[in-house]
């Protein structure tokens, strides 16, 4: 390729992206990180050429999404959320904008001097988000020591003070005084794996998205561990599977009679969130 504008690196990436069943705004989105122009920027500048250095990786990065299928942000090694910028790898998972819902949900339910956990952290997004958002003490726990790394990682470079606990589930916490328990575990059934696009399936860690049980192992894990507990969080919040809310409204019912159980819908009206408060 010769000399490149941006007007002509967006149509190149569009029509290419599009010619692999890729989405084109992927383009957008690593034309604004190779440019370092964001939003209406990248569209004001669009008459001037690449650098050299700017369209060779630009061009690199579109091919590489388009023929195999890697997702961009593990190509640029960031996502966003919440506003902030976290480092991501193909051990976390990427975070999506369904979480960002139970992150508002938590928010404005934490009290000052809480005690929050964040469950099965991965890059740990909640926890260190939550830590900057809220005046609660976090912790967070997570049984990839690679995941664990990454976390630790993006706590240092948000200024997020998160103590991170390495283990399965609850096991780590040991009984400590928790106020709050939020969890993006994993819910996706091993079944429903070959209907996932190819940049999940094949990119996201298995031990982040699939679990037994029709998806349901780890909340059945999380409410029998919590089961034991003496002290009971007073609210406990699970992100869910849209079709998942019954079953695991059910598995509180169940397990944890003492809490009041609901199922909140996300913006476009799917069961997103169960939360649960001890009454």
């Amino acid at each position: 390729m010769s000399d490149m504008t941006i007007r002509e690196a967006l149509q190149w990436a569009s029509s290419f992206l599009q010619e692999h069943n890729r989405e084109s705004r992927v383009g957008i989105l690593l034309l604004e990180y190779y440019t370092g122009l964001e939003g209406a920027r990248l569209y004001m500048e669009e008459p001037r050429n690449l650098s050299g250095k700017e369209k060779d990786r630009f061009v690199k990065a579109v091919r590489t999404h388009a023929e195999t299928g890697e997702p961009y942000q593990h190509i640029i090694g960031s996502a966003p959320f919440y506003g902030r910028t976290f480092r991501v790898s193909p051990d976390v998972l990427i975070p999506r904008q369904e979480t960002e819902e139970l992150m508002d949900f938590i928010r404005t339910h934490a009290r000052p001097g809480e005690t929050i956990a964040d469950i099965g952290t991965g890059s740990g997004v909640l926890a260190v988000t939550l830590a900057l958002e809220t005046e609660a003490e976090v912790v967070a726990t997570d049984i990839s020591p690679e995941a664990l790394s990454v976390a630790r990682e993006n706590a240092w470079n948000l200024g997020a003070r998160v103590h991170f606990y390495e283990g399965s589930f609850l096991t780590p916490l040991e009984e400590k005084e928790i106020d709050i328990l939020v969890s993006n575990p994993p819910y996706i059934a091993w079944e429903e794996k070959k209907d996932l696009d190819a940049t999940v399936r094949d990119y996201d860690p298995e031990l982040a998205l699939f679990a037994d049980n029709d998806g349901l192992s780890a909340y059945e894990t999380i409410c029998r561990e919590l089961k034991g507990w003496r002290r009971k969080p007073r609210l406990v919040a699970f992100e869910i599977g849209y079709t998942q809310g019954a079953a695991v409204s059910r598995l509180f019912e169940e397990a944890l009679p003492g809490y009041e159980v609901e199922v909140i819908k996300d913006l476009s009206g799917k069961d997103r969130i169960v939360k649960a408060v001890y009454k």
